[in-house]
């Protein structure tokens, strides 16, 4: 069987170099930038294909016709394709978990931190030539509510506890180990400060945070989504971010991405923006495409 990375950046091609072993499966590396409606070209006749995170539409899986296997880099591939669609197809999808909980985690915190003192407006302010300090919210001894405690939601939980936070959280199971107060939904959202959503994208949530969620929030909020931008209604969240019942986003996620520079979010001064990168550390890099190797292993096997 053969095997094509379909979307190998520069920055984890120098990862690749780190972590494929000389026994490791050959593996075809393709670096060149395509567009959508190219991924069969691409493909072509190999059997697995291992993507980052280029949209992979059931029409044109369909027309790989040696495709077997496809390797995503991540938990989200529901946010780049139709995964039952595509397994109708006889193509299975492998995701891959757990790679970069303390990564995502930290991003997480960042942002928070960013969204709470409002670093990145004053950055832009005096670039601009306009010096402007402004008045941030202190973290210490405010309520974080999680959203989904699974690995990166209890990293989160873990690292916040440490910086003075209260945190309680949500989750769609019973976590009885969870170590910090479990509360139902409505509860969380009119009793914190900071909302940080760490749901996977799922039929189920998909949306979770919808209009009357939000408006459901604490006022003047932070809210911070370092999991898929689907989770939330986009235009609700804008519309809450322009009134100011949310003070500030910190996005690391979108409906569509990359994000364009004409996007209404793009132009609202109490969001931080980042590129989808919460993963992107060269501790999180390496385990990932570690397991993607072995991935292919075990399906060559």
């Amino acid at each position: 069987m053969k095997t094509v990375f379909i979307d190998c950046n520069q920055q984890l091609g120098a990862v690749w170099q780190r972590v494929h072993r000389a026994d490791d499966p050959p593996v075809t590396i393709n670096t060149t930038p395509f567009e959508k409606n190219e991924l069969p070209r691409v493909v072509g006749d190999y059997d697995i294909a291992i993507d980052d995170h280029s949209y992979m539409p059931t029409d044109l899986v369909r027309q790989c016709k040696n495709l077997k296997h496809i390797v995503f880099l991540g938990t989200g591939a529901a946010s780049y394709m139709t995964v039952p669609e595509i397994e109708t197809l006889g193509v299975k999808v492998h995701t891959i978990k757990g790679y970069g909980d303390t990564a995502v985690a930290e991003q997480t915190i960042a942002l928070m931190m960013a969204a709470c003192r409002d670093l990145a407006r004053m950055d832009r302010d005096i670039r601009s030539g306009t010096w402007k300090p402004l008045e941030g919210m202190q973290v210490f001894g405010k309520t974080l509510g999680v959203i989904g405690l699974g690995g990166i939601g209890a990293e989160v939980a873990r690292i916040a506890k440490g910086m003075g936070l209260k945190v309680i959280a949500w989750n769609r199971t019973p976590r009885p180990d969870a170590g910090v107060p479990m509360v139902d939904i409505d509860t969380l959202l009119k009793t914190a400060d900071i909302v940080s959503l760490n749901l996977v994208l799922n039929d189920e949530t998909r949306g979770f945070l919808d209009k009357a969620r939000i408006a459901r929030m604490k006022p003047g909020a932070i809210l911070v989504n370092t999991a898929r931008g689907a989770l939330v209604d986009e235009a609700a969240m804008i519309e809450a971010l322009t009134s100011g019942h949310i003070r500030h986003a910190g996005l690391d996620v979108f409906h569509n991405e990359p994000l364009k520079a004409d996007h209404p979010l793009a132009k609202l001064d109490n969001v931080t923006l980042a590129a989808h990168a919460a993963f992107r550390t060269l501790e999180a890099s390496m385990t990932l495409l570690r397991r993607a190797i072995d991935i292919v292993k075990r399906v060559q096997a």
